[in-house]
Parts: C-alpha cells; sequence; structure tokens
C-alpha cells in the first residue's frame, strides 16, 4: 500500500508525545522483545545465514518488524482526523440534524463523536485506543487493521523460531552433549549447525519470548477479528452499539419497542456489498475515499439518517433519566476507601454477609439461601452415594460454623447498614429536583 498521509513531517513531531504512555511502552516492548529474540535465535542458534534458507528466514523476520512498526507509527502519528473547530454543514437548515459540541465549538459531523481523551471530535470515530495512545478513526483505520492484521503474523512465524531453536537445543544437548563453543569455522560452513551452543539463560529469554509472541497472536488477532466484522459492515463499533439499540436486537430495550413507533431504520452506509465496504476503508493509494465529513449512503437513506436517530435516542434517554444535584466530591476510584469506613467494604459485607431473614412464608436472604442451597446439594450428593467420607464431615462443620459466622455478624451487618445510610443521607436530603424529566 503506498503512503498516502506520510508521518515524517516537521507538523507532526509534536505528536511524539503520545510515545510516553504505558501503551505504547509496553507495545513496542513486546515487538522489540520478539523481534530481537527471533532474529539471535534463528541466526545464532537454529538457522545460520550461510544457508540459503536462513538468509530468506532472516529478511522474513526483518519485513514483519518493518512492517509492523511502519503501520505502528502511521495508526499513532497520522492520527483519525478531527473535526475542524467550528464546522457548521453549507445549509443552516441541516444543523438541527446534528449535535453540537460544546467543547469543539462545533457541529458533530455524521459518523463523528467526541473524543474525552483526544478533546477533540473525530471522524468517523471508532473507538480510542490505549496501545497506540490514539483514536482509531477515518484516517488511521486503515494502518491500524493493517497492524492487527500484521502482528499476529510476525509473532506466528517468530514462534515457530522459538519453538524449533529450543526444540533443536535441547535435542543437541541430550543426544551429543553440546557443552562447549564450536570454534572451527570451516566445520560449521560444512556442516550447517548451530555455532554456539544453547545456555539456560538463552532458553529462558526464548520461552518468555514466546509467551509474548503467543499472547500477543491471541489478543490481537482477536482484536483483528472484531474490526474486520465491522469493516465488512462499514460501521464502527460505536455506530453497531447505536444500531443496536434501535431495534435490531430483540433482548435490547431499544426505543422502537419501548414505544411502539412501528419505526423502520435503515443503516444507511452498508454499500450492500462487502467489496464496496471495504474499498471504504482500504485503498491503493492508502487514503481513505471521502472527506471525512460526507458519506457515500444507501439509496432511500440521506447523510442524517444515522445523526437523526442518535437525536432521537438522546431525548430518549433524557425521559427515562432522573436528575440529582451533586452536594460534594468523591472518588470514582475503582477502589473507593475514602468515605467513612469505606463504600466498597461495605457494600460487599452487605451483600456478602447478608443475614438468615425469617419471614412469615420462611423465605431466606439471597446470599445464605445460595450458601444454603449449594451445601445441601453436596450433602444430598453424599447421602445418595451413601458416602461417610471426611469430606463429608468437613461441609456438614463448616455448614454449622457458618451458620453460627452470619449469627454473630449480624450487628456488623446492621453497623455497615447504618453507615450506608449515614454515608448518602446529606445527598439525597439535598437534592433539588428530583423527576422523571430532564429540561
Amino acid at each position: 500500500m503506498a503512503v498516502g498521509r506520510s508521518l515524517v513531517k516537521f507538523e507532526n513531531l509534536h505528536e511524539l508525545k503520545r510515545l510516553c504512555h504505558w501503551g505504547p511502552i509496553i507495545a513496542l516492548g513486546v515487538i522489540t522483545i520478539c523481534s530481537t529474540m527471533a532474529m539471535i535465535d534463528a541466526v545464532l542458534w537454529y538457522w545460520p545465514l550461510e544457508t540459503p534458507g536462513g538468509g530468506v528466514n532472516f529478511i522474513m523476520l526483518i519485513n514483519w518488524t518493518v512492517m509492523i512498526l511502519y503501520n505502528y507509527f502511521n495508526a499513532m502519528f497520522v492520527g483519525p482526523g478531527y473535526v475542524p473547530f467550528g464546522w457548521k454543514p453549507e445549509k443552516s437548515q441541516d444543523c438541527v440534524y446534528l449535535q453540537y459540541c460544546k467543547v469543539c465549538q462545533s457541529y458533530k459531523a455524521p459518523r463523528s463523536h467526541h473524543c474525552r481523551k483526544c478533546n477533540r471530535c473525530v471522524m468517523k470515530m471508532d473507538h480510542h485506543c490505549p496501545w497506540i495512545n490514539n483514536c482509531c478513526g477515518y484516517q488511521n483505520h486503515a494502518y491500524f487493521t493493517l497492524f492487527l492484521l500484521l502482528a499476529p503474523l510476525g509473532c506466528i512465524h517468530a514462534s515457530f523460531i522459538f519453538v524449533m531453536t529450543m526444540y533443536t537445543q535441547l535435542y543437541n544437548r541430550i543426544s551429543f552433549g553440546w557443552s562447549s563453543v564450536r570454534i572451527d569455522m570451516s566445520a560449521a560452513k560444512r556442516d550447517p549447525l548451530p555455532i554456539i551452543p544453547f545456555g539456560l539463560s538463552a532458553f529462558a529469554a526464548s520461552l518468555f519470548a514466546l509467551g509474548l509472541a503467543l499472547g500477543t497472536t491471541i489478543a490481537v488477532g482477536m482484536l483483528f477479528i472484531i474490526q474486520m466484522k465491522v469493516i465488512l459492515r462499514n460501521k464502527t463499533s460505536i455506530e453497531s452499539w447505536i444500531e443496536e439499540k434501535v431495534g435490531i436486537d430483540s433482548m435490547a430495550k431499544d426505543r422502537i419497542q419501548y414505544y411502539h413507533t412501528g419505526e423502520i431504520f435503515i443503516f444507511p452506509y452498508d454499500m450492500g456489498s462487502k467489496w464496496k465496504n471495504i474499498k471504504q476503508v482500504f485503498t491503493w493509494s492508502g487514503i481513505p475515499e471521502g472527506n471525512g465529513l460526507e458519506w457515500p449512503v444507501k439509496e432511500g437513506c440521506h447523510q442524517y439518517s444515522l445523526t437523526v436517530e442518535q437525536l432521537k435516542q438522546k431525548s430518549d434517554k433524557r425521559l427515562r433519566s432522573v436528575r440529582y444535584q451533586a452536594v460534594e466530591d468523591y472518588s470514582g476510584a475503582c477502589c473507593p476507601m475514602t468515605k467513612d469506613t469505606g463504600c466498597m467494604v461495605k457494600e460487599f459485607l452487605t451483600q456478602l454477609l447478608m443475614v438468615k431473614q425469617e419471614s412469615e412464608d420462611g423465605s431466606q436472604g439471597i446470599a445464605w439461601k445460595s450458601v444454603s442451597m449449594i451445601l445441601n446439594w453436596i450433602n444430598q450428593s453424599m447421602e445418595k452415594r451413601k458416602i461417610d467420607s471426611p469430606f463429608t464431615i468437613f461441609i456438614n462443620k463448616w455448614k454449622f460454623s457458618f451458620q453460627n459466622t452470619v449469627r454473630y455478624l449480624k450487628p456488623c451487618v446492621y453497623y455497615f447498614r447504618y453507615m450506608q445510610l449515614v454515608c448518602y443521607k446529606r445527598v439525597l436530603i439535598s437534592s433539588q429536583c428530583k423527576s422523571a424529566t430532564v429540561p
């Protein structure tokens, strides 16, 4: 594929800061380790360059590395393409079909979305990828997808080198007792065997690189399959999600089924042919078709068919929402421990240690009932088989101990529930607007 938008430009030098992120550091580290170890194993231990096959193999390894890095850096530095600041449609009456971005001070073009990480409205946004520390969108979708294809292929080749190197070296060491360095270079030319024997450190390094290569093959290969599915339908991941909420997925609580409007939504950008859909992303020039603001649509649709549906879904979301007022700052961390005794601990204990609550019909707490069902099933299985083993005795003792523990922990559970009420009391009392609609 020819170079469509070269990343070697002076105006792109400020984008080098994208490398200072954990995603590119890990990705480039994995690429460096796998490619370097594959070349060392191939040349030094498995397939010397003196042989024709060794030379071809080495050239292929270099080719994989160059193509992977080329598409990776293009996906990172070329970028997805951004909607210009202050953009609006040529016809002013079309503004009613579009959403307005207050951050970019412009209307969102069809298929564009605002990325909070990039702080820009991205053309044909698919997702924000941490591994390239950039969004995947209109301009770099092809580069990103090619990177997802080439990385697993290169890792498969490298994995073959790692496996064959370890197998060959272990076989030679066990069978022929290799323990010293071969010095006779003329003999090495006649006998295309590795010159240096395999050591423990080399084996550990090759094994580590093999694990990275196999993990990359599986993880990145799955991402490539996901990307190809949306490309073959000329969609993005966000557009697939929007379409599911329309009514295509019967299991979703979508707008059309909820209100029984009887509408029929047609995705406007599917050209009806997989080949035509692929050409919307992959071109020989490397430059995607269109300008990122206007798109070819299916017959019977118009440029704003999808944006109109988005506006309807936004309106429906507001109608179903309930508005509250935030009265104080609170950490949204995954392990919040800053509020009272910690909401995470309180919620976990109140759910896990749900006490046995006997009612008139004999119902019990959910957690306790689930544990009781499991223990009773184990006991019944043991009784049917007439087994009186130490395992059965242990289960019975554990069940009795669990019942006593729950009984003794009742005051603790009530205390945690009381603290939860205290924690949320001010928020609930201070809520000034609680209604079914949002103005």
